[in-house]
């Protein structure tokens, strides 16, 4: 295990300076979830070119926004870069950093050693948040060198805590597999919910009724999960009577072998993943 795992996270109010390299969902959620917990507004920037979205920032949150990357980063302790992994080698021509900045990326795909070239003597972490972080529900994977300081990796624990869980992974090519379980979940669940409710609809249900029934079936299941003490196997178990209407149904699941198609799915999509983040290794000048 990497020495991060083990690391204790810090309180949020004290955080020093921290400098977003673009404003999209993903950085207002994390700003939203900072405020909330209490940092000092005072120590929150961020680089935004889009006009009407730098303006939307400050309305809602009464944060400094400013055009420039350059401006937004000086002094900031930590920069989270949160621009789309197409536009991060443009991004990062735009400012320079002091050695021993935290830098800590969400841009999916871009690796350590290309912000590495990019930004020498700068802690660079990188972050996997997944979009029910939009709702502070979500979870991220982080991975940091095993060179990585313990401030810089609490640093990024505390501040990515905003939006939801945390959890290491031990090497970055576990993030592609991460990826494939958290990052791409929540289509998974989607996927699920309108599977359930169309075959509630086969059955004769109304379809109102048959969505609000999936729907809120899933919803339910997974705060029953997370309240438990029982490990999810077992709470399968003690709905599955003998002979019941929930064995027939898990039958015909597992006659399918559902297990391995979402093996099989899952390494699609790591296998995605991990295919990305070569494609923007050879076409960008990271």
């Amino acid at each position: 295990m990497t020495a991060a795992a083990d690391i204790t996270p810090l309180e949020v109010t004290a955080l020093p300076t921290v400098c977003f390299v673009g404003g999209g969902h993903m950085a207002a959620s994390l700003i939203g979830g900072l405020l909330a917990a209490g940092l000092d507004r005072g120590r929150i920037r961020v680089a935004q070119r889009n006009a009407e979205r730098a303006q939307a920032l400050r309305l809602r949150f009464e944060i400094e926004v400013v055009a420039d990357a350059a401006t937004a980063v000086s002094g900031a302790a930590i920069v989270v870069l949160a621009v789309k992994p197409q536009q991060m080698a443009q991004a990062l021509t735009q400012f320079k950093l002091a050695a021993g900045t935290t830098v800590i990326s969400v841009a999916a795909g871009v690796r350590v050693a290309s912000f590495a070239r990019r930004l020498p003597g700068c802690s660079i972490i990188r972050a996997m948040p997944n979009t029910p972080a939009l709702l502070r529900a979500g979870i991220s994977g982080l991975y940091a060198p095993a060179d990585t300081s313990a401030t810089a990796c609490a640093q990024a624990q505390t501040l990515l805590a905003a939006a939801g869980e945390v959890c290491w992974v031990d090497s970055e090519a576990q993030l592609d597999a991460l990826t494939a379980v958290s990052g791409c979940g929540p289509a998974y669940y989607f996927k699920l919910t309108e599977v359930l409710r169309a075959a509630g609809t086969a059955l004769g249900l109304d379809a109102a009724v048959s969505a609000r029934l999936a729907l809120q079936t899933f919803i339910g299941a997974a705060r029953m999960a997370q309240a438990a003490s029982e490990d999810v196997a077992v709470l399968r178990q003690q709905v599955t009577s003998k002979g019941g209407a929930t064995e027939a149904a898990l039958a015909v699941l597992e006659s399918a072998d559902l297990s391995r198609i979402f093996e099989d799915a899952l390494r699609a999509a790591e296998q995605r993943s991990r295919e990305r983040g070569d494609d923007l290794e050879r076409s960008t000048s990271l």
